[in-house]
């Protein structure tokens, strides 16, 4: 790896767009303009309701959907679009997705053994079978199951079980980026907690990137550093987590924020959610722009709310 690659991003998005062409010839325009950079070893979190664009964006970064504009670059090289058979290989290695639905993700009809390694028979055809064991069992006990497991099909494990395993064929690639595709939103409340214990004591141990994609940002604020709030296809609001949850400037940010459940009985029927109306911003005279409010806190805002934003915080 050269000083460059070390020195900047490790993954950069920028005016990426993605379209899609429904029947018919209409085009649907699921990603407009969104850019972000993800330093190596951060958690970047990408929030929004169920139709936002953020699963899509994940899948542009792995390569799964063809983007339509923009760039996306990975340590300092552009792996949109058509790129060569060395750099595509590489992208696969080292870019990894795990999936939100655990259960359609994995091959019914395969076993653990080959489901974990399958992406190894691609890109390491020079391991001998020995060799592709180890590392499955090696994979499979940094995730929590046993070696034995590897004999066994989908359908014997329960969901966490099942995630685990979505994990496992993701670390043994050895990746240095992962996109985690709501990873735990389709798992039981009591077993939420251990899947993101495993995935934050497993980025310090390797070292990893994470892109994680939610729509509860309850759930972000524990495991992300910097969270990104998308909403049609555009990214609205851009901090540090904590910084986000102290000063929501955005009003879809706002909104989101007010969704999130109250461990009180009393509290949680005491509470007013914030419901978004894109309606309430008036564009007429000025568009808006991304403007950097408060140090590193970035907001789609025109002057006169970058004006209100400033005065309802100082």
């Amino acid at each position: 790896m050269n000083t460059d690659e070390q020195a900047g991003p490790l993954l950069e998005v920028n005016e990426l767009c993605v379209d899609f062409r429904l029947k018919g010839g209409e085009v649907l325009h699921a990603v407009q303009g969104a850019s972000f950079a993800i330093a190596r070893g951060e958690t970047f979190g990408l929030v929004g309701e169920s139709g936002s664009g953020k699963t899509t964006i994940g899948r542009a970064i792995v390569r799964i959907n063809e983007v339509s504009g923009g760039s996306i670059r990975f340590k300092g090289r552009e792996i949109a679009g058509k790129i060569d058979a060395g750099l595509d290989r590489e992208v696969v290695r080292k870019i990894q997705m795990i999936f939100q639905d655990p259960m359609s993700s994995l091959n019914e009809r395969a076993k653990v053994d080959y489901i974990v390694s399958e992406g190894l028979h691609n890109v390491r055809k020079d391991l001998g079978e020995a060799e592709r064991s180890r590392l499955v069992e090696k994979a499979l006990l940094e995730v929590g199951l046993l070696p034995e497991f590897a004999s066994r099909f989908p359908h014997e494990f329960s969901g966490g079980q099942r995630q685990r395993i979505g994990i496992a064929r993701a670390l043994i690639m050895e990746p240095e980026l992962v996109v985690c595709d709501e990873p735990i939103s389709a798992l039981d409340v009591s077993i939420r907690a251990q899947v993101l214990n495993l995935l934050s004591a497993l980025q310090k141990e390797k070292g990893l990137t994470y892109l994680f994609i939610a729509h509860d940002l309850s759930v972000v604020r524990f495991i992300t550093d910097r969270i990104a709030v998308i909403n049609r296809g555009q990214i609205v609001e851009l901090s540090a987590t904590e910084e986000l949850f102290a000063r929501p400037l955005h009003g879809y940010t706002r909104a989101l924020l007010s969704a999130i459940p109250i461990p009180d009985p009393r509290r949680e029927h005491e509470r007013t959610p914030i419901f978004y109306d894109p309606s309430m911003h008036d564009y007429s005279k000025a568009r808006p722009d991304w403007r950097e409010v408060f140090p590193g806190h970035f907001v789609l805002a025109n002057e006169a709310e970058e004006a209100a934003f400033r005065k309802r915080y100082n």
